[in-house]
């Protein structure tokens, strides 16, 4: 049966004052077939709707008025409107092929939607769309969106990706820019594959594309102890980290001194990893591919800074325990010295990755399983964590046990974080 099922219609919205109803199965908005949400808020943003459903079998036409922009009012079963499109590639470094058995199957999924890139600010690689779901993008000018690149030449991103159609990238990046498209891009590099001369082709393609081509940000590749029968990477060292930057700076000087952008970031594991201290925050600008984790500590010093400024030292001292990755051990500690001018005193707890293991050594990746073995006596006063541990809008870590699970098999509370704000609101609050 075709047309989306309406589950609901918002009180007083245009929808509702023409009559429209939940059940109803909405067909077509002026002419036209609704796919999804793209094709929904594309098509519902005018003023003058003709909105066509069909209820208990019967055809209805309604003639809708409102002010341009504003939401027609209608509800589905899922946001999307359709089913989230899949994965076909396998890329040698694919993170989700080196999970361990067991883990919820929920982590096993690979999206690789376009519809989500534009919602959410995922990374999509564009071989998994068909040419009629390119035109849409193309029609739709769904804009922003984010691209896996990875490699321009052809050949390499073929072998990359283990997908023949990978090739085309930068026949779609040029569509894209011709239809005033704008996209943010990002790069995994692997030894000896992508990185070199391979790096240089790429970042000069993508620099062709400039200004619709917003940015390129350089990740390393995150490799867990999973990775029995799949293709062998290993990780970057310190030195190689350090030849990175010094390259990925001289570009950004270039870059800056043509355009007035940085263009290319490199994430902030690269200067973690060769024990280099980070850029400036005003080298980010705002921050474009901060969902990479470039500027990500540098935003959350920025944030903390601005909110410790604010407050009064308080009267009594006070001690808190603080858990993170391993990572950015350093950083932390360093940035929690200026609490004891307010007479707070932190314990920054780098928690090792037994879980993934590999040169996973982020704090959004630790588990449930990894803090009890950090903290393995039971009691004792609360821990703070950053937010990234658990999923998104969700109280649950990556293998699956809770937050109220973690505090009861503990034995104390689990006190989560965002930013910098957040986290000094926290250590100053009543909680502690």
């Amino acid at each position: 049966m075709q047309g989306k099922v309406i589950t609901r219609v918002e009180k007083d919205s245009p929808a509702a004052r023409e009559g429209l109803q939940a059940g109803d199965r909405l067909l077509l908005v002026n002419g036209e077939a609704v796919k999804d949400l793209i094709d929904y808020e594309a098509l519902s943003v005018r003023s003058r709707l003709i909105v066509e459903v069909e209820r208990s079998g019967e055809k209805l036409r309604y003639l809708v008025r409102k002010k341009v922009g504003e939401p027609l009012g209608l509800c589905f079963e899922t946001t999307l409107m359709d089913r989230m499109q899949t994965c076909k590639n396998r890329c040698l470094f694919c993170f989700v092929d080196q999970m361990p058995k067991g883990i919820r199957s929920s982590l096993n999924v690979k999206d690789d939607d376009w519809r989500l890139s534009f919602i959410m600010g995922n990374y999509v690689t564009l071989t998994n769309v068909s040419e009629e779901e390119f035109g849409r993008i193309l029609k739709r000018r769904v804009s922003p969106l984010y691209v896996s690149v990875h490699a321009t030449d052809p050949e390499l991103r073929v072998k990359l990706m283990s997908n023949p159609t990978a090739g085309r990238i930068m026949e779609r990046l040029t569509a894209l820019k011709d239809a005033g498209i704008t996209f943010h891009t990002q790069i995994v590099l692997c030894p000896g594959l992508n990185d070199g001369a391979a790096l240089e082709q790429t970042l000069s393609d993508l620099v062709s594309l400039y200004p619709n081509c917003a940015s390129v940000a350089a990740v390393p590749v995150g490799l867990t102890k999973y990775r029995d029968g799949l293709y062998p990477l290993r990780g970057y060292t310190a030195e190689e980290a350090r030849a990175l930057i010094a390259y990925g700076e001289g570009k950004q000087t270039e870059y800056r001194r043509e355009w007035d952008d940085t263009f290319f970031y490199l994430s902030d594991e690269w200067y973690l990893t060769a024990g280099l201290p980070l850029p400036p925050t005003e080298s980010y600008g705002d921050f474009p591919q901060i969902e990479n984790g470039v500027g990500l500590l540098r935003l959350f010093e920025l944030d903390f800074r601005e909110a410790l400024a604010e407050k009064l030292p308080l009267s009594v001292p006070r001690q808190v325990t603080v858990a993170g990755g391993v990572a950015a051990n350093p950083f932390f500690k360093d940035l929690y010295k200026s609490l004891c001018s307010h007479n707070i005193y932190a314990d920054v707890i780098p928690v090792e990755n037994r879980f993934f293991g590999g040169n996973v050594h982020v704090a959004g990746l630790v588990t449930a399983g990894d803090l009890m073995c950090t903290f393995p006596e039971k009691g004792g006063g609360p821990i703070l964590i950053p937010r990234n541990m658990l999923r998104e809008r969700d109280s649950v870590f990556l293998d699956g046990v809770t937050l109220a699970e973690l505090e009861q098999k503990m034995g104390r509370r689990i006190l989560p974080f965002g930013g910098g704000k957040e986290f000094i609101d926290l250590v100053f609050g009543d909680e502690l």
